[in-house]
């Protein structure tokens, strides 16, 4: 039986409910009502949780994500704050998990104080490292960061910095079969020779695309195949 996983990113979630123009926590907790009704066996959440970065927005994320049974793995983003993030979700920040024959590693793309994401050559060197190790057949790599141009109206200089290094490395390992992000608030899918990309919509709102909020469901099969629905949501006003 296959197993799935979803991706959200880019909640933005603040102290106060209105965000970039919207009521970024109603739209969290419609996106979350409507994964709560789905059948999954895990849930990554993709960065920029939170707006600022303040302790209350991620106490008030942690209340919306309440519904869910699956406990989310988390990837920072460059509008989380990292000490505040780990306070409330340090349990499951940055942690790899495993589905059947596949192996979801988790990717730290953020600089301190900057938009765009980049991969050091420590950071590079450890997920070589983890890739080696790794007993999965295949692999998901999952990011903040945009790893190629988004094709769109986005700016992509505010994507992964190094992205040459970084595909110098993967392209070491047939295994790695996909590789995901958020941060462009945008749904898209692309190929690296064989290997697939996705680009995760906002829960808050989009920069490129309808206006609507979403997320990936992602299947992942015994032979290596992994596909990707993007749910689309309708805006939802808050109470």
């Amino acid at each position: 039986m296959p197993k799935s996983f979803i991706q959200i990113s880019d909640s933005h979630i603040d102290d106060e409910k209105f965000v970039m123009g919207v009521d970024s926590q109603a739209n969290l907790a419609c996106i979350v009502e409507h994964i709560s009704k789905q059948s999954y066996d895990a849930l990554v959440f993709s960065g920029d949780l939170s707006h600022n970065g303040t302790i209350n927005s991620y106490i008030r994320i942690n209340e919306i994500l309440k519904p869910l049974d699956n406990k989310p793995y988390i990837l920072p983003g460059n509008h989380d704050n990292k000490s505040n993030l780990a306070k409330k979700f340090g349990n499951s920040l940055l942690c790899n998990f495993k589905l059947n024959d596949w192996e979801i590693i988790t990717i730290d793309s953020v600089q301190n104080e900057k938009v765009s994401g980049h991969l050091s050559d420590q950071k590079l060197q450890v997920l070589t490292d983890e890739i080696k190790l790794s007993k999965a057949k295949y692999i998901v790599l999952c990011l903040h960061h945009p790893v190629v141009p988004m094709q769109s109206s986005w700016n992509d200089d505010l994507s992964l910095e190094n992205s040459e290094e970084f595909f110098c490395v993967i392209s070491q390992f047939p295994k790695v079969k996909a590789i995901i992000w958020g941060h462009a608030h945008q749904s898209s899918e692309f190929k690296f020779g064989n290997i697939k990309l996705f680009s995760c919509p906002s829960t808050a709102v989009q920069f490129c695309g309808p206006l609507s909020i979403g997320y990936n469901h992602y299947t992942l099969y015994a032979n290596g195949e992994i596909n990707c629905r993007t749910r689309w949501l309708d805006y939802c006003l808050g109470k």
